[in-house]
């Protein structure tokens, strides 16, 4: 099965980062959340991966080209202009790097990968910008098992602010970034059927907008519950959240 992740973006509401490099390629623990992403995938089995790239795309081209040789060790002969590899540190994984546009929106970046997609049952897809403990192999049996078109990974998404823990008039405590009210959310990690591609007209179509709501107008749609950790990168705070996490070894999602 193939993952598809969408990384081409502008990501304006992270700003400081993204006016010089694509959102995905923004750095956790010295490794952009792409690879993160990626390596959750890897985790369950999953290491063919299309990248749907626009905003700097170019440079998560250049990423992956120069992947083998940045992260190994490596013997350079100045006078020959020979270089070895040593102690070579690579991922098993096959990557397709698709230039889908700049302006071109989630459902029509979708669309423009279609012909890698149309000949598999199923596929996964998913945002370049968050991260969780999700159990990918669950939410594709639960995918197969229930037989529509598609399903979504359904989250409780995380407080923006601290609380006040009350008694009556009594504030008993400060209780930190408590999670909302209980609705979730769309938490991306999708598993679709190639049908579902069908419904995009073009570049101009939002995934999350008529291709889902369709989906689930008709019955085609399914949520698969995750109440583990999950945490999209939209802010610097979430960003410095997330590098807080991996600096304190307690990154939830580093199930490799």
């Amino acid at each position: 099965m193939k993952a598809v992740i969408l990384a081409g973006g502008r990501g304006t509401r992270l700003s400081e980062e993204t006016g010089l490099r694509p959102k995905p390629m923004v750095e956790i623990g010295g490794r952009p959340i792409l690879w993160h992403i990626m390596k959750i995938y890897a985790a369950h089995g999953i290491t063919e991966f299309v990248l749907c790239l626009g905003y700097r795309g170019w440079q998560i081209k250049e990423y992956f080209l120069n992947y083998a040789r940045l992260s190994s060790d490596l013997t350079v002969d100045l006078a020959s202009g020979a270089v070895e590899m040593r102690r070579p540190a690579s991922e098993p994984w096959k990557i397709h790097l698709i230039d889908t546009g700049e302006d071109t929106q989630t459902g029509g970046r979708l669309k423009r990968v279609g012909h890698l997609l149309r000949d598999d049952d199923a596929f996964c897809l998913t945002y370049g910008d968050g991260v969780g403990n999700v159990d990918i192999t669950a939410a594709i049996a639960f995918h197969r098992a229930h037989g529509r078109a598609a399903t979504v990974t359904a989250v409780v998404p995380p407080g923006r602010f601290g609380a006040l823990e009350r008694q009556g008039d009594r504030v008993a405590a400060f209780v930190e970034k408590p999670a909302g009210d209980g609705g979730t959310i769309n938490g991306g990690f999708f598993v679709l059927s190639p049908a579902v591609l069908d419904r995009i007209a073009g570049d101009a179509t939002v995934f999350e907008q008529e291709p889902l709501k369709g989906l689930a107008r008709d019955g085609a749609l399914c949520a698969y519950d995750h109440r583990g950790f999950w945490q999209p990168m939209d802010t610097l705070r979430d960003r410095d959240h997330l590098q807080a996490l991996w600096d304190g070894g307690a990154a939830p999602w580093k199930i490799w």
